[in-house]
């Protein structure tokens, strides 16, 4: 799958989990994200996902995870968190994460190709 920022492409590996497979199946999309706590950017899909959440414990710059059914969260900065995510995958080479998302929001279009 692609995550797309402006003219930034991200190469990012889906999990193998049920709402990764159920959010492809979506693509493409393109979501409005909002900034939240200079870590984060979030949006909500207008169908819930499956869920199967989990706590990591930390969470890695460029993880793609699901909070709850329905709201989407892209992170850019590794941190530690006791929150509960559903594992959607991960950018494959996140350093220009955090740059290109900016501090605003941010439209980003996830796609097959």
């Amino acid at each position: 799958m692609w995550m797309t920022v402006g003219e930034r492409r991200f190469s990012v590996t889906l999990a193998d989990t049920d709402a990764a497979k159920a959010f492809a199946a979506r693509l493409p999309v393109t979501l409005e994200m909002a900034e939240l706590n200079g870590n984060e950017k979030h949006a909500g899909v207008s169908q819930p996902l499956p869920t199967d959440a989990s706590r990591p414990g930390t969470i890695h710059n460029g993880d793609l995870m699901l909070y709850g059914a329905s709201t989407v969260v892209v992170f850019y900065k590794t941190f530690r968190s006791s929150y509960a995510y559903t594992r959607l995958g991960r950018v494959e080479d996140p350093e220009d994460v955090s740059r290109v998302l900016g501090r605003g929001s941010s439209r980003v279009v996830f796609s097959e190709q």
